[in-house]
């Protein structure tokens, strides 16, 4: 049986698999980059990128409802041809994908790009697809995930459509049901909503998008709650409906749909990676142990990257997953441990749903003080027609420092990447309300709430002015 050896192996070809094979090759280190199925980041194929080509869209096309008050004629005679959306989302698709393989894996020989499945024989021993055998020093796990469906729910063939799958459709069908309203799932119910599908969307929780702020969840669920009725609370159940559609009922709801988009998650792509063969207990989901500053499994070569661990599955995060276990791969039997960012999550609905940092449910709210800005009156919001939503900021009462937010608000993303670029550097709300804030604009919503929540902590900056720093 053929044998190869190398310094490096690494599994899986997304985002965190290709980080950790830059830090390999700045190492020169012998690697080789092992995938099985489709090459490219999920990012590019199935996630970030197509579902934000099909938001934009649906968000052009919705803006015409405030046409007539803003007194342009014709918005309602607009029309959409969702077939040739959906053509010019998977061309973008495509477009993205390319760059990401043109980047990557196209410079790279056979050698040290094999586009196989692999399977641990040993915790350094890899036996691929056709038999041959890949003896590695370290080995970085980077096998991403897949999205979770229902055993039972299979039997119904392609009318259960997934994230995965979606893009693919040529057409949209007339009516579906969204099950799951995490982060993807609200995204695109809203989206197909706005393009003319007849939507109802279902959860088990009590709230949409990530957000764990009671009064952050009331405010998405008030504005996207008028857009598709949304049922939570309650499992759903799927049956046939005897004329080629689903009925699905949480109890007391029930409709009936042509299509379901699954969107309750993903699980760790395992399956076929033997790893059991590590020598090591794994958790209920079939994890081994692993620390999230170093990336490494047990005390073993071994690292894991990117969203098969589960932690953190959001690109950038995996990025880092990739950064860090490439490293410690490429210096192995050196270990570093990295201080990871803050947390910073997006939903991409309108608005924006965004968590920085600590999250409402992780506070201790003895110790914390919470200072609120509701987006209905301010200016900028009004202006685009956007003035719905609620921003709230978390800091310790104490000190004062900066320990998070949530917030539901138009163009949510641009403040969340100020107040996690803020936790970064540990800056305390005193200081944050010395920064200068422009008028008008959205960030005026988020300088409110700061100093809502300045006048609740006990550290001041000493000024007789708090929003100046004196000279003497």
């Amino acid at each position: 049986m053929q044998e190869k050896q190398v310094e490096v192996a690494i599994i899986g070809s997304g985002t965190a698999g290709l980080n950790a094979m830059s830090r390999a090759k700045r190492a020169h280190k012998k690697f080789v980059l092992i995938n099985g199925g489709e090459p490219g980041t999920t990012c590019a194929r199935v996630g970030c990128m197509p579902s934000k080509a099909l938001i934009q869209v649906a968000e052009d096309f919705h803006r015409r409802t405030l046409y007539p008050r803003m007194g342009i004629e014709g918005g309602d005679g607009l029309k959409v041809d969702i077939p040739e959306v959906m053509e010019y989302v998977r061309d973008l698709r495509d477009t993205f994908v390319d760059r990401v393989l043109s980047n990557s894996t196209d410079h790279l020989s056979e050698e040290e790009f094999i586009e196989q499945y692999a399977r641990f024989v040993e915790p350094d021993l890899l036996e691929l697809e056709d038999g041959t055998r890949i003896r590695a020093g370290r080995i970085v796990i980077a096998t991403g995930s897949t999205p979770i469906v229902p055993g039972e729910w299979r039997a119904f063939g392609d009318r259960i459509v997934t994230t995965d799958e979606l893009f693919e459709l040529e057409d949209l069908p007339a009516s579906m049901a969204v099950v799951g309203l995490g982060v993807i799932g609200l995204e695109l119910g809203q989206a197909i909503a706005r393009l003319g599908v007849e939507t109802t969307g279902f959860d088990m929780a009590q709230r949409i998008g990530g957000a764990s702020d009671p009064k952050v969840v009331e405010a998405a669920l008030d504005v996207i709650g008028k857009e598709f009725p949304l049922h939570l609370g309650k499992p759903v159940e799927i049956t046939e409906a005897g004329d080629g559609r689903l009925k699905v009922s949480n109890g007391e709801t029930e409709v009936v749909v042509e299509k379901v988009l699954a969107s309750m998650g993903r699980r760790p792509n395992l399956a076929r990676l033997g790893i059991e063969n590590l020598g090591i207990e794994l958790d209920e989901h079939g994890l081994p142990p692993f620390d999230v500053h170093s990336m490494q499994v047990g005390d073993l070569p071994v690292f894991l990257a990117g969203d098969v661990d589960g932690e953190r599955p959001i690109l950038h995060e995996a990025g880092d997953d990739g950064k860090i276990a490439g490293y410690n791969a490429a210096h192995w039997p050196e270990i570093r441990r990295f201080k990871r960012k803050p947390r910073l999550s997006i939903t991409f609905c309108d608005p924006n749903i965004v968590s920085v940092g600590q999250r409402y449910e992780e506070l201790d709210l003895e110790k914390t003080a919470i200072g609120e800005m509701k987006v209905a009156p301010v200016g900028r919001a009004l202006i685009m027609g956007r003035n719905r939503g609620t921003i709230r900021v978390y800091a310790d009462k104490a000190s004062g420092r900066l320990l998070g937010a949530e917030l539901c608000a138009p163009r949510g993303e641009h403040l969340g990447h100020l107040l996690a670029w803020c936790l970064r550097h540990e800056v305390t709300v005193g200081e944050l309300v010395q920064m200068p804030f422009y008028h008008p604009v959205m960030e005026e919503a988020l300088q409110a709430a700061l100093n809502a929540l300045y006048h609740q902590v006990e550290a001041r900056n000493g000024s007789p002015v708090s929003e100046l720093e004196p000279l003497d």
